[in-house]
């Protein structure tokens, strides 16, 4: 705990293919927390409380890093379908929302879908955050949330190039 993020990238876990100014993204705590951009993952520290304060969280320690040549919206697009797959669907909000998280990205990923639906998607990831009996659906909503607070131009950018 407490190790610089970037650090922990660079020198203990072989570095960012094609070097760090290659970095897109980086989820610190395993799919289920908000991913961050490179100008936070370059400053921020792994441990609960800096984390937090980037609307993040240390989550299981796994670090997923994404460069350049990851479609940012295709992977959590992906995540949301392993969460919707993972569902028990006892709670509606989960048996539900995690369906339609993940069909909205996977319609953002191939450029369909408008502007409005971006705050539509990320209000309903606060609609079902918190509101069933295990925590599978905060764990889909988070990365969704992260995605739309980084990531919403790339997102915007798609959209605008269907039409």
């Amino acid at each position: 705990l407490g190790i610089p993020l970037k650090e922990l990238i660079e020198k203990h876990a072989g570095g960012v293919k094609g070097g760090w100014k290659n970095l897109l993204a980086v989820i610190p705590g395993g799919s289920s927390v908000p991913l961050l951009p490179k100008e936070i993952a370059e400053t921020v520290t792994m441990d609960f409380d800096a984390l937090k304060s980037v609307q993040s969280g240390l989550g299981t320690a796994a670090v997923i890093v994404m460069d350049q040549s990851t479609d940012i919206i295709r992977a959590i697009a992906r995540l949301s379908k392993f969460y919707m797959h993972e569902s028990c669907g006892q709670c509606t909000p989960c048996r539900e929302g995690t369906g339609w998280l993940w069909r909205v990205l996977t319609r953002f990923s191939e450029g369909q879908g408008s502007r409005e639906e971006i705050d539509q998607l990320l209000e309903v990831t606060y609609q079902i955050e918190g509101h069933t009996i295990c925590a599978l659906v905060d764990a889909a909503a988070w990365p969704v949330q992260g995605l739309i607070r980084h990531f919403r131009t790339e997102i915007e950018k798609r959209l605008k190039q269907k039409y």
